[in-house]
């Protein structure tokens, strides 16, 4: 289990987190949702034992260790002259050696082809675009194969295609692995069809949580995110959000 209790966080006179206490179990991808400035990338770091807080935070009845984790922070950017591929040689190994072995490249590769990154295995990091540096430092977060993944808006510079892919790939690690992902996201829809728990923060603590059925309601959204919404079923009986304005909510 993650198991979070009356975490809470205070910077200069404003108190980012409030008593945030909750419990999930591995085997699962959690998708953290909630207005700017509400406390998402605080939370994560707080997880990751990287912002001082109050409260306990706990992995597997552990304290955390940062290298025995996959974290990667917002806006996450690498402007090295480091190449591509050494870059996912860094996500095994943690350092670079003169021999390499054949396994070792072969997943590598296995990586790059997954995330449709092959193309720039000998570019050097430093002349990538945001979104290709995201799908390539995911791919080395995964690479170290990492019992729990915590990612601050890990596909946020990426388009629709590979949002998509990202998140289907980090569902297929899930399943392999038994590990638990907490992934901070904006796209609600998004979230509702690729994470099995929501946490939906506001003002600093947890507003809701649970299925997205449960926590995409038309007061949360209105209590955490000052709009309304239509709710509709796709084809395949998913309920989808449709925003249709911004209002005032008390």
């Amino acid at each position: 289990m993650l198991e979070l209790t009356n975490v809470a966080v205070t910077l200069g006179r404003s108190q980012i987190l409030r008593d945030v206490t909750t419990r999930i179990a591995p085997g699962q991808i959690v998708g953290l949702i909630g207005a700017n400035g509400t406390g998402k990338s605080t939370l994560l770091n707080a997880i990751a034992g990287l912002q001082r807080h109050t409260g306990n935070v706990l992995w597997l009845g552990e304290k955390i260790r940062l290298d025995h984790i996959g974290y990667m922070p917002q806006q996450a950017r690498v402007d090295a002259n480091l190449s591509v591929t050494e870059t996912l040689l860094l996500g095994q190994f943690g350092r670079l050696g003169w021999r390499v072995s054949s396994a070792a490249m072969d997943r590598v590769q296995a990586a790059l082809q997954s995330f449709d990154i092959a193309h720039l295995h000998d570019r050097a990091m430093a002349t990538l675009s945001g979104g290709q540096q995201q799908r390539v430092l995911l791919a080395q977060r995964l690479l170290s194969e990492p019992n729990l993944l915590l990612l601050d808006e890990a596909t946020s510079a990426l388009d629709i295609r590979h949002q998509m892919q990202a998140l289907q790939i980090l569902r297929a690690y899930v399943v392999h692995t038994g590990a638990l992902v907490v992934i901070a996201l904006h796209d609600l829809n998004m979230a509702g069809h690729h994470c099995d728990n929501i946490w939906l923060l506001h003002g600093g603590k947890i507003l809701a949580e649970g299925s997205f059925d449960q926590v995409i309601t038309p007061g949360n959204l209105g209590t955490a995110y000052g709009i309304e919404a239509e709710f509709v079923k796709s084809g395949s009986g998913r309920q989808l959000v449709l925003p249709t304005r911004s209002v005032s909510f008390p």
